[in-house]
């Protein structure tokens, strides 16, 4: 499954290997490691994708030559050789191409007043050492204003950001601007900017529809290689679901011919007079192979934002299923032979989904739309899409109609639709990592990003048994954690347990840990003269409770970490009006 898998990751680094990757826009430091992969659970493709490392640039060397007049070829001094008289074929042909030059000239003053530069100052925590921040560091990518005074740009341009500027094009000025939301599944953030100089002249632009393959796009932005607006042209030529890089979710995307460059995160893709989709990642390895974000997906975003103030996130119907392509699989489950569908081979006990389909039901219509026995339902004009999609346009809380074939019995079934959360976070962007620290003894709920942090290739470096936990457990309760031991901090309280890191934390004092905070409330109320951990491969960790809590201070402060716990765990502790440990000098 891993060799096979094609790879994801960010274009700062370098790669080998063909692989998806998002466009950020610093040419300078090195960015985190990607973003994980798509959590096994939810749709029909499953696929490891740890990080890659990016292409080198090369430039492509030109001799001067003597330029030739019209109707002259071959040697200087040769006779020129009359125009012979165009076929009504290649008139057509250069028709095309200066509708396709007129469009692209078009974009460009459409874009002129709309298209910005976004200025990012970011900061991503250090999953190893959850109290504090990795360096800071500078980054560029590009936006365009719509409707309602708002920026849309990409999620990866604005991640984990401290700081953020944007300026118009042929203006000096830069403006600082907030981010109102932000949606790291679709890669789409949305800015706003308070002075009202900025807006003077700024023009918005209007959101189209999915382009037809083969339809002429200007993508619009600010790549690397100068300061200046850009643009470069080209066709659609696929539109399908696609593993978007940052997020790791399978989205409807549309791949383009046009050069999407670093810096281009954000800007928009232009057809006619109006937004196809926003650039945001392309394929590394691969001459002219970009994506764009297209309109729906957009207009999601954004309508979840408009109803509920903030990003809503995208529907899941929680199960995983299989192909029935093999007629033995299909005769064993008593489909006929005009029916077609999938195999629900897993269901996620948190979605709604749990309480109504069963293992093994076939899947065979949703919201009335027959679903083939490869995943697909039809698209347009002769294109096929997963289903998938129709899932994910979904507003959460919103009900679908399915169709199944249970016991060789047809049902109709009403089903809410929301979003899901995975057992282990896929991704943590714009959020400080949750920790407790008691006895030198470091607790961190297992996120991916952790795992991330033992290098590109952490699929094979990280702990095999917690790798494996995260990509495919699912949760069994809400608010459900893998608590795991981190590390350990050096002390004579701790002495002879430090091997025991990297290992997940079945119970505490008998009692089985649900997540972060009840450890560390089971911890609090200890009444006991001991304190017992329980982990993995029945490890076993006795403290006398009393010292390790007068230890927890003087590892703290030969450290220099100001907390014991991370902020919502402080917040939590308040509420219930204990006593924070902390590092006094």
């Amino acid at each position: 499954m891993h060799a096979s898998a094609r790879l994801l990751r960010r274009l700062s680094s370098s790669s080998s290997s063909r692989s998806l990757r998002r466009l950020p826009f610093h040419p300078s430091p090195p960015s985190p490691p990607h973003p994980s992969p798509l959590p096994p659970h939810w749709t029909l493709t499953r696929a490891l994708l740890p990080h890659l490392a990016a292409p080198r640039f090369s430039t492509i060397s030109c001799a001067s030559t003597p330029s030739l007049r019209l109707g002259e070829c071959g040697a200087l001094g040769t006779p020129a050789i009359p125009l012979a008289e165009k076929s009504e074929g290649e008139e057509e042909v250069e028709s095309a191409a200066a509708r396709h030059d007129t469009d692209a000239f078009a974009a460009v003053e459409l874009a002129l007043d709309s298209v910005v530069k976004v200025f990012t100052v970011s900061s991503g925590p250090n999953y190893f050492l959850p109290w504090q921040n990795k360096a800071q560091r500078e980054s560029m990518g590009s936006g365009f204003v719509i409707s309602g005074k708002r920026i849309i740009t990409n999620a990866h341009v604005v991640a984990d950001h401290t700081f953020v500027l944007v300026r118009k094009h042929g203006s000096p000025t830069k403006f600082k601007a907030e981010v109102q939301a932000i949606g790291h599944e679709c890669d789409l953030a949305l800015l706003t900017v308070e002075s009202e100089e900025f807006w003077e002249g700024m023009n918005s632009l209007d959101l189209g529809d999915i382009p037809f393959l083969q339809e002429a796009v200007a993508v619009v932005g600010y790549p690397q290689g100068g300061d200046n607006i850009s643009v470069t042209k080209g066709v659609v030529s696929r539109v399908e679901p696609t593993q978007y890089a940052h997020g790791a979710t399978q989205l409807m995307a549309i791949q383009i011919d046009a050069a999407i460059n670093p810096g281009n995160s954000g800007g928009p893709a232009i057809m006619g007079d109006k937004v196809a989709g926003v650039a945001f990642q392309n394929l590394s390895g691969a001459e002219n192979i970009g994506y764009i974000i297209p309109v729906p997906v957009i207009k999601r975003f954004i309508s979840g934002v408009e109803e509920s103030g903030k990003y809503s996130g995208f529907c899941s119907l929680g199960i995983s299923c299989q192909a029935t392509e093999n007629i033995q699989i299909r005769e064993c489950f008593g489909m006929r032979p005009e029916m077609t569908g999938v195999l629900v081979s897993r269901i996620n006990p948190l979605s709604d989904a749990h309480k109504i389909l069963k293992k093994d039901d076939i899947l065979l219509e949703f919201d009335g739309v027959p679903i083939a026995n490869d995943g697909t339902v039809p698209f347009r004009n002769r294109e096929r899409i997963t289903f998938d999609h129709l899932v994910s346009m979904k507003k959460p809380e919103e009900t679908a109609v399915i169709k199944v074939l249970r016991d060789g019995k047809e049902h109709e079934l009403n089903v809410t639709l929301r979003p899901l959360q995975p057992l282990v976070p896929v991704h943590q962007f714009d959020k400080l990592p949750s920790y407790y620290i008691f006895a030198g003894f470091v607790f961190i709920p297992l996120t991916q990003p952790y795992l991330h942090e033992f290098g590109e290739d952490w699929y094979n470096t990280s702990p095999r048994r917690l790798c494996e936990r995260a990509l495919r457990e699912l949760p069994k309760k809400a608010g459900q954690q893998l608590v795991i031991l981190s590390q350990v901090l050096m002390d004579d309280i701790n002495v002879g347990y430090e091997r025991l890191a990297e290992l997940q934390v079945k119970k505490v004092n008998g009692v089985e840990v649900e997540n972060l905070k009840h450890l560390c409330s089971i911890v609090d109320n200890c009444t006991e003269e001991n304190l017992r951990i329980d982990l993995d491969d029945e490890r076993v960790i006795v403290l006398k409770f009393q010292n390790a809590r007068l230890a927890t201070s003087r590892i703290l402060k030969r450290h220099r970490i100001p907390s014991a716990r991370s902020s919502d765990l402080v917040d939590e502790q308040s509420s219930s009006g204990e006593t924070e440990v902390s590092c006094t000098n």
